[in-house]
């Protein structure tokens, strides 16, 4: 049975990977929510893990992306309860799906339910977001995309504050493996002048055996296509270079040029797996600004340009490792 769950798993990246795990292991998933006027933007962060003497944990953070707050929920383990070969898990009395999220937390509770996902292709030769890379089994960290945009219907009560969440928008992905990497960017956002438009970047150190390179994961959900760029798939990273003020990347594809710009605003610090234990700090923000640009290369004009905004961006580790 243990051995067929982790079968069914390993295809589809949005289920819980960690069958059979006892040390140095986390798994989250990451709900971002933001109603439809745009005044209230909230991250969702349910997860287990697991330090090196097999001490485990499972959690839930909330983020207020408006605040600038977030908060640490505390569970024992044994309260995170996955289900076998279906994306569905609850923590306690709060239960988490691909299209529903029901919470019972002291500071937040009601439930959403998310409508017209967006998820990434999942080939069995490429399952998810990860492409080949999901075959090596020693990656520090494995990601996944549950969906890059969806509509979001229900009503979440916050600190005695009813938000109505019908009519906004959502995306979803999730982490698991043993840590973050040791310096990454990572920017979301699927606020755009139209809708139907989302973008996800992350370039990240990915240690490699003995030696380490520069990874990049880009996605544009554009007019009900995604355009890929990943180191995978015979992308380039050009250009990487990060400020207090400013993130740029140019990432390039045999088709298209990508070029970002997001510009980071106060960010909210959030607990991070080390090792499998929440123990590390990062710091994101829900209200930055993304510059995007899409230039088609064989025609040699730009067919898309815009600014996303209610961005998530975070900016971490030795930013120094992956700058070009």
């Amino acid at each position: 049975m243990l051995i067929l769950n982790k079968w069914c798993a390993f295809f589809n990246p949005e289920q819980f990977q960690g069958w059979g795990r006892k040390r140095r292991y986390f798994e989250g998933w990451y709900y971002k929510l933001v109603n439809a006027d745009e005044t209230r933007a909230l991250a969702v962060i349910p997860g287990i893990a697991m330090d090196e003497t097999e001490k485990k944990q499972a959690f839930i953070q909330v983020l207020d992306g408006r605040k600038h707050t977030s908060q640490y929920f505390r569970f024992d383990a044994e309260q995170f309860r996955p289900q076998a070969r279906k994306f569905q898990f609850s923590i306690a009395g709060n239960h988490f799906s691909a299209d529903t999220i029901h919470l019972e937390l002291p500071a937040l509770s009601g439930e959403l339910h998310f409508s017209g996902m967006v998820p990434w292709p999942k080939p069995w030769y490429s399952p998810g977001i990860m492409g080949p890379y999901a075959f090596v089994p020693f990656m520090e960290c494995y990601h996944g995309i549950v969906s890059m945009d969806h509509s979001i219907g229900g009503n979440l009560l916050l600190d005695g504050e009813d938000i109505d969440f019908t009519g906004g928008r959502g995306y979803t992905e999730k982490d698991w493996g043993r840590s973050f990497p040791s310096a990454y960017v990572w920017m979301q956002s699927n606020h755009f002048s139209r809708p139907g438009v989302s973008l996800k970047v992350s370039v990240a150190k990915i240690p490699w055996i003995r030696k380490a390179f520069v990874g990049f994961i880009a996605g544009l959900w554009l007019d009900g296509r995604l355009i890929r760029f990943t180191t995978y798939n015979k992308s380039i990273l050009r250009k990487s270079s990060v400020s207090a003020e400013m993130v740029e990347l140019i990432i390039e594809n045999p088709s298209y040029r990508l070029v970002i710009r997001a510009y980071r605003e106060k960010a909210t610090e959030l607990a991070s797996p080390i090792h499998g234990f929440m123990e590390g700090r990062i710091e994101e923000s829900m209200t930055s600004t993304i510059d995007v640009e899409l230039l088609d290369r064989k025609r040699k004009m730009i067919i898309f340009k815009d600014t996303g905004r209610n961005a998530g961006l975070e900016v971490a580790g030795n930013i120094q490792e992956i700058i070009l």
